[in-house]
């Protein structure tokens, strides 16, 4: 396996001291324990890569940007028309955590993703090294020289569950009084009618809403589950409420709300009754490490107001729970729910299966 500390030392051996990225299961062994002071977390991989470029201009150093290979995606746009060869030849090393890599077992959508990411670095003309232990380390040089001479990316991928546990003091977050995701989603689910369609985020609050309803022996619910897609809940809520006359409940986390904020500005433009939307607010990436995501910071009635919902509850203690779920489902106009919820899930927690039968049901 890889040590952290002797991969961010190999790194600072090779003069690279700022890291920017999106975090990932993957990696968290290793970023969760980068220095504050050189760690920059960003909303989505596409912004990672342009503060890596936008760094390089000022500094004439190389940033690492670090994320999980489904969001190569986002990337893909700032590395090939600014960062490329042909256009303004940045040199930046990517470290991504490679899921679904070949000959291991893991979920569809990583599947999918991890068979092709290397065609993707081939097809991007980006040099890259697999890092398996720290015997590899010392590949890391010779790739680094390589994107300084070359003035173009290059990137690492490291595997799934290569990454040794650091027992480094890791700052911990304030424990709030809030309601657990388990206890909002077992109530949330009570009240969804069997004409309410409801499509839910990536990570946990898929797989913990796909455990309740199994538990509550309520599958025949009209779910749509995003597996992957981070930061695309709204949009997929939006385009089902379009031609719909039954209610659309999106239910997203606060990472995936940060990742495409600005897919929001179709609700104004659109203004659908039959769309209602729950942000479950941990202020955390809990799924991928725990790392803060910062959205306190941000004024959500506010933001709600701004981009055009009609009415804006809040959830923070137990006696809040049943009275603004509520007052929620009784609004007839476009509605914002904001949940604090503390961190925290199942043991042993289900996914979603039988993506296909999902996708059908939800569509009846």
């Amino acid at each position: 396996m890889i040590s952290p500390k002797k991969l961010f030392n190999e790194f600072k051996k090779n003069k690279i001291n700022f890291f920017i990225g999106v975090p990932d299961s993957v990696l968290k062994n290793f970023t969760n324990n980068i220095p504050e002071k050189q760690n920059f977390v960003t909303q989505n991989e596409g912004s990672a890569v342009a503060l890596s470029i936008g760094y390089h201009l000022d500094t004439n150093r190389i940033a690492l940007v670090y994320m999980q290979n489904s969001g190569l995606g986002n990337a893909i746009n700032p590395l090939i028309s600014m960062a490329h060869k042909k256009v303004y030849s940045i040199p930046l090393v990517l470290l991504i955590g490679w899921r679904g890599s070949p000959n291991t077992r893991d979920e569809p959508q990583h599947k999918a993703q991890g068979e092709i990411t290397r065609d993707f670095l081939k097809l991007m003309d980006i040099k890259h090294i697999i890092l398996n232990n720290d015997n590899d380390l010392k590949k890391i040089k010779n790739l680094i020289s390589h994107s300084k001479k070359n003035l173009k990316p290059v990137a690492i991928l490291i595997k799934n569950k290569s990454i040794q546990t650091f027992n480094k003091k890791i700052k911990t977050k304030k424990r709030n009084n809030f309601i657990s995701r388990q206890e909002f989603i077992e109530n949330l689910v009570d009240k969804v009618k069997l004409s309410d369609r409801v499509i839910s985020s990536t990570g946990y609050n898929s797989r913990e809403l796909y455990q309740v309803l199994l538990d509550k022996k309520k599958t025949n619910r009209k779910v749509f589950y995003l597996i992957g897609g981070m930061g695309h809940t709204l949009s997929v809520g939006l385009g089902a409420s379009l031609n719909s006359k039954k209610q659309n409940i999106i239910l997203d986390g606060d990472g995936s709300l940060l990742m495409h904020m600005g897919s929001f500005i179709n609700l104004q433009l659109h203004k659908k009754k039959n769309l209602k939307y729950i942000l479950l607010n941990n202020n955390t990436h809990e799924s991928v490490g725990g790392q803060i995501n910062n959205i306190r910071k941000i004024n959500l009635k506010l933001f709600a107001k701004t981009f055009g919902f009609k009415n804006y509850f809040e959830i923070k203690k137990k006696p809040d729970l049943n009275k603004n779920i509520l007052k929620f489902f009784k609004s007839k106009e476009s509605t914002f729910l904001n949940v604090y919820i503390n961190e925290g899930t199942f043991e042993n927690l289900k996914r979603p299966r039988n993506l296909i039968d999902i996708k059908n049901n939800f569509k009846k």
